[in-house]
């Protein structure tokens, strides 16, 4: 049956099955991706979430998320994902893993409980936002943001990302960027 997730213990061992949506209503814990795309110069690319998501509507989320489908492993999700909601087809080597965390983050707005191990990803990407592809339904399109943007946001801008990536954005993310070896 489509829309069925693995769910997950506290070592992140699948111990059964359930719909998404049960998943969500229930707080159940389960697998997620998030890819963050950067660019050369160091600049992070969220994606704008559509007005009707069932969670966090209308809010910047990491480039590319999703959730792992049963028989894939968070990679695996990362790629396909990737396509799906950028149309940019890239390769396991292309991943610079960044680690995973468990988070537990209720949206208060939409009665969600996401409750997940996330595992988290960056890729390089040299291309133009513009060339991102909008997945249809899913997204309004992609901003971008400078490191300096990032660390300067007023409340009014803060109030625009879900609060997690925010977070991860602001402070982990931040420091690997700065960091990292760009050819």
């Amino acid at each position: 049956m489509k829309n069925l997730l693995n769910i997950v213990n506290e070592n992140d061992e699948i111990i059964g099955q359930e719909t998404r949506k049960n998943i969500h209503q229930n707080g159940l814990l389960h697998r997620e991706i998030h890819v963050y795309f950067i660019t050369p110069n160091r600049e992070v690319i969220f994606q704008h979430r559509a007005k009707d998501k069932d969670a966090f509507p209308d809010l910047l989320d990491a480039t590319v998320g999703g959730h792992v489908e049963i028989g894939d492993s968070y990679e695996q999700t990362a790629i396909k994902e990737a396509e799906e909601e950028t149309g940019i087809k890239i390769k396991i080597s292309d991943l610079i893993p960044l680690g995973k965390v468990r988070k537990y983050f209720p949206d208060k707005t939409t009665d969600i409980i996401n409750n997940c191990f996330n595992s988290r990803y960056i890729y390089i990407y040299s291309g133009n936002i513009e060339d991102l592809r909008v997945e249809p339904g899913k997204s309004l399109g992609f901003e971008i943001y400078s490191l300096e943007k990032l660390s300067a946001l007023s409340d009014s801008e803060r109030a625009r990302f879900i609060p997690f990536i925010l977070t991860c954005a602001s402070t982990e993310l931040l420091g690997f960027i700065e960091n990292l070896k760009i050819n």
